[in-house]
């Protein structure tokens, strides 16, 4: 028999969770990859004299939309004067 029998064991498909666990292997990989590009990046930011946690906070603030950063800045602000800031 020339055909590929996917092999059942306890009633799941072997070769196609075999397949997905590679899968998310390699992604796994890829990501580790990235997350030290970015870690080199930033190490490149310091370098060149530019502070990472501000770096760090735009990065974040851009991710939010305009009206989740204004409301996010009216708290801070009704909570600074609260406690006399």
């Amino acid at each position: 028999m020339t055909d590929q029998v996917d092999i059942e064991v306890g009633g799941l498909n072997t070769d196609r969770l075999k397949s997905l666990i590679e899968r998310i292997e390699q992604v796994d990989s890829e990501i580790q990859e990235l997350k030290e590009d970015r870690k080199g990046i930033m190490l490149e930011a310091k370098q060149a004299g530019f502070d990472t946690k501000a770096i760090t906070y735009v990065l974040k603030q851009r991710k939010k939309s305009k009206a989740q950063r204004d409301e996010e800045e009216l708290v801070f602000e009704t909570y600074a004067r609260a406690v006399g800031m």
